[in-house]
């Protein structure tokens, strides 16, 4: 069974910092390419960083390119999302996801298979 454990949000003020994680379990993490979406109270799911699954092609969406960096750790099975000089617009509920095929890298949330039930991230002054 395929399992996706978001940590690391919380509270920050706009210019602040926060390194989400991501626990992943049950499928082979390393031939996964993975990705980071969110969702702002009221409004759909965005997709907002994706990963090859060794590691390579980082790939952001314009909204948070310069700011977050993805990366992971194939040997924990941990995906991580550092979120620098962030905006009261990046407050959501941020997810790991996966695809539905291995070696995949999503552009868009078309094609995620499975995500976790998301971390929390609230930017405020």
């Amino acid at each position: 069974e395929v399992q996706l454990v978001e940590s690391g949000g919380g509270l920050v003020q706009p210019g602040g910092s926060l390194r989400l994680s991501c626990a992943a379990s049950g499928f082979t993490f390393n031939t996964y390419g993975m990705t980071w979406v969110r969702q702002a109270p009221g409004k759909g799911l965005e997709w907002v960083s994706s990963l090859g699954s060794s590691g390579n092609t980082p790939l952001y969406a314009d909204s948070v390119k310069g700011r977050f960096t993805i990366t992971r750790d194939n040997a924990n099975n941990m995906l991580f999302l550092q979120m620098n000089s962030l905006k009261l617009e990046d407050a959501a509920v941020y997810y790991c996801a996966k695809p539905d095929r291995p070696f995949f890298i999503l552009r868009t949330i078309n094609g995620i298979e499975s995500r976790g039930k998301g971390t929390l991230v609230t930017v405020s002054s």
